[in-house]
Order: C-alpha cells, then structure tokens, then sequence
C-alpha cells in the first residue's frame, strides 16, 4: 500500500469516528432526556403521596404544560412494566422501579462515554500517524 493509499485510509477512518462520535452523543442525549423525564415523574409521585383526598394539584403532562385536576387516590399509581403492560402499584414500589430505570440508563451512558474515550483515543492516535506521513511526504 502506498502513503498516499495509507493516507487516504487514514482520513477515511477520522471520518468515520467522527459519525460514531456523533451518533454516540446522539445517544447519550436521548438516555439523559429519558432520564429527567423519569425524575420528574419521581418528583410528582413524591408530591401525590404527601396530598390528601381530593387535594388540588397542578398536573404535569410534559413539554413544560400543566393541568389543574383533583386527587382521587394517591395510593395506588399506573406503572408501564414493559412491553407496553401497565400496572397497578403503590407509590413508594413505582418509585422504587423509576429509581432502578435512572439507574440503569445512568449505566448505558457510562457505557457510552468509555466507548466515546475509546474512539477519541483511536481516532486521536490515527490522526498523529497521518500528520507523520503528511510531515514525510512534505520532506
């Protein structure tokens, strides 16, 4: 193979680190979304525990939009348990399962910033290799 051959590799493979970089992010973002959403849903089930019967409350419904609506039951909450099956659970169980799905996406997004630092790290020493052989053309 040939410099300019190794060379042209070289470029090719920055560019594609960078798309995986990229996608990568992509992801991290969408897990940390999953995540805020999941710990405004803890607050709010903290807060339906603490209110009475017929309590008024403002609602969230996501996108930063409320409703006014009036406690009926506080102790029992609808919880999506996968595969779209939802069940009946008392409040301190849902938060305990909200608290196991932050947990576990907080994990993927580890997962995802090792293999972010591992691409860098790669992509970090291909670029030094083609500036070496960009300096020995030039000579």
């Amino acid at each position: 193979m040939t410099n300019d051959d190794e060379l042209t590799k070289y470029m090719m493979l920055i560019e594609q680190y960078k798309e995986q970089l990229n996608t990568l992010e992509n992801q991290s973002s969408y897990l940390q979304a999953a995540i805020n959403d999941y710990a405004k849903a803890k607050i709010t089930l903290k807060n339906l525990e603490k209110a009475d019967s017929e309590s008024e409350i403002l609602l969230p419904i996501g996108g930063n939009t409320f409703v006014e609506a009036k406690t009926k039951n506080t102790s029992k909450v609808l919880i999506d348990i996968g595969g779209g099956l939802i069940t009946e659970r008392k409040p301190d169980l849902a938060i305990k399962k909200i608290d196991k799905r932050i947990s576990d996406l907080q994990k993927n997004i580890e997962k995802i910033e090792n293999m972010m630092k591992q691409i860098q790290n790669e992509a970090t020493e291909i670029s030094y290799k083609a500036q070496q052989m960009m300096q020995e053309k030039q000579n």
